[in-house]
């Protein structure tokens, strides 16, 4: 084991060591290598930080070189939320269309070479996977990132993930406490609330985190949340009623409990930062995620002294935080002894197949079945109707079929439309349908889509397209709640770039669906 900077004392390691920073750059800076040496023990990634495998096996070398036992974290759910990927879309599918599938051991399978991919780079901890219920369909932040709105499919697909990916030497770290897939709000922006009975919960929203209890998981990361009907005062990361009372005595989780980023609104805007990671502390979490937005040697310092000063005035027990630290030293150990790599089991190619077997493909009426369309031979163009992104998934990381049509129909011509770019709200769907039939000219449209039943102008604009050009080919890259529609519908149940590829491959007919 590392030995730690003498001078440091115990009550000041132990605050740096329930702390999980982020960084900016692609190699360590000087002073997050000086905190590990001090007792800090736990580091994030981001996509700021990986430009490939090879650079990200360097940089968690260079952070071993400093603490042999660190916990690497990363959020890298697949699908939609990708850091090991972010330039290029992800090689897996997310939990959408897992659920769509519905093959619990295609879950487990996928889990498990994202995990195989993770510890070769040095990973140990991912913040993954979703437990969340879906079942607001208006919900901005979860979607795709669900395995669904059924309770009991997502509840056998969590575990299947948390074992498949802990099977590859990566703890899972199951989100978001005690649920996250009933609101209609964003907590990077604001605060949600979820106002359904107790008893609404416990089936409801508590079954996927049971089952992923029940299959081992060595994390569980809370959600900025406000849940009445457990604690009217205070959101589930700051509630000791949810993550004590709950979490830890009525579903029997000993293990680490994570907060999400502090730096959301749902937390900073109300509590700060430094408060809130002291109230999180005293509430029962184990680690505090900071590191998103926040990502300097000056944030780790504010929130190491807000919990030495938290414990000195009384306001935080130092036996709660010599608990949290010693559970995040806990999992480094797991996380040693289990440090995988493993050749690949299933194939690299498990992604793919599993978008393949995502798809939903609906042939207009008269066109008979899927397998009877005439694939596409000349280039088409790809209209994107572009909804704004929100800052889980983020906006770098490109989506979409065009990529891969352009690979398949060299020629392929593309356009994005999003509802800022085309004049006033109440008229952005027609404007972007007009412009997107003005900009395609004579060739086929291929109209992309993401949560049209969330966007009233894409439904505006697809209206406007299919009126003018009923062969319209139609795909759904988010949750397909809209009517199909189109000479084609193809819901692909995610944005990964396996899924475009999966979609092209009907569009074009390439063998291998």
């Amino acid at each position: 084991m590392t030995t730690l900077a003498s001078g440091t004392d115990t009550l000041t390691r132990d605050a740096l060591t329930v702390l999980q920073p982020g960084f900016t750059g692609t190699t360590a800076p000087d002073w997050l290598l000086r905190r590990l040496g001090e007792g800090l023990a736990s580091v994030g990634l981001f996509g700021r930080n990986i430009a490939s495998p090879g650079q990200l096996a360097a940089l968690t070398a260079q952070l071993r070189a400093e603490r042999d036992d660190v916990l690497v974290a990363i959020d890298e759910e697949g699908g939609d939320v990708t850091r090991l990927e972010v330039r290029s879309g992800s090689s897996f599918p997310g939990n959408h269309a897992l659920g769509a599938v519905d093959d619990v051991e295609l879950t487990h399978q996928v889990a498990h070479e994202l995990g195989r991919r993770l510890a070769s780079c040095g990973v140990n901890l991912n913040w993954a996977p979703s437990a969340d219920v879906n079942s607001d369909p208006r919900n901005p932040v979860i979607g795709v990132r669900s395995f669904g709105a059924d309770t009991e499919l997502a509840a056998r697909h969590t575990a299947a993930y948390v074992s498949g990916l802990q099977s590859a030497g990566v703890a899972a770290c199951t989100k978001h406490f005690p649920g996250h897939g009933d609101t209609a709000v964003d907590s990077h922006h604001a605060l949600p609330r979820i106002d359904v009975s107790a008893d609404v919960l416990a089936e409801r929203e508590l079954a996927p985190f049971r089952a992923a209890i029940a299959a081992g998981t060595r994390a569980v990361m809370s959600a900025h949340i406000l849940v009445p009907a457990l604690d009217p005062d205070r959101p589930a990361t700051l509630s000791r009623r949810i993550l004590t009372g709950l979490l830890r005595d009525e579903l029997g989780y000993d293990g680490l409990i994570v907060t999400d980023g502090m730096e959301m609104r749902a937390i900073a805007g109300t509590y700060g930062i430094e408060r809130g990671s002291v109230l999180a502390i005293a509430a029962g979490a184990d680690a505090i995620c900071v590191g998103g937005g926040l990502a300097d040697d000056a944030t780790v310092l504010r929130l190491r002294d807000a919990l030495v000063a938290a414990v000195r005035a009384g306001e935080l027990a130092e036996e709660r935080l010599a608990e949290a630290a010693d559970r995040v030293r806990a999992l480094a150990r797991w996380a040693g002894a289990a440090g995988s790599q493993a050749e690949s089991t299933h194939g690299t190619e498990i992604g793919l197949h599993a978008a393949r077997r995502a798809l939903t493909v609906t042939a207009a009426p008269g066109l008979g079945s899927p397998g009877t369309f005439e694939p596409l031979t000349e280039p088409p163009y790809v209209a994107a109707l572009t909804p704004v992104a929100n800052i889980a998934v983020g906006d770098e990381t490109p989506w979409g079929v065009a990529a891969e049509l352009i690979h398949l129909l060299p020629g392929t011509v593309t356009g994005s439309f999003s509802a800022g770019d085309v004049g006033p709200e109440n008229e952005a769907g027609e404007n972007a349908g007009r412009a997107a039939l003005q900009a395609a000219g004579p060739r086929r449209i291929v109209a992309v889509v993401r949560d049209e039943h969330r966007h009233p102008w894409m439904a505006s604009a697809l209206d406007a397209l299919l009126a003018a050009r009923p062969d319209t080919i139609v795909v759904e890259m988010g949750v397909p709640q809209a009517a199909p529609r189109g000479a084609l519908h193809i819901a692909t149940h995610g944005a990964a770039r396996v899924c475009g590829r999966a979609a092209a491959e009907v569009i074009t007919g390439v063998p291998g669906l």
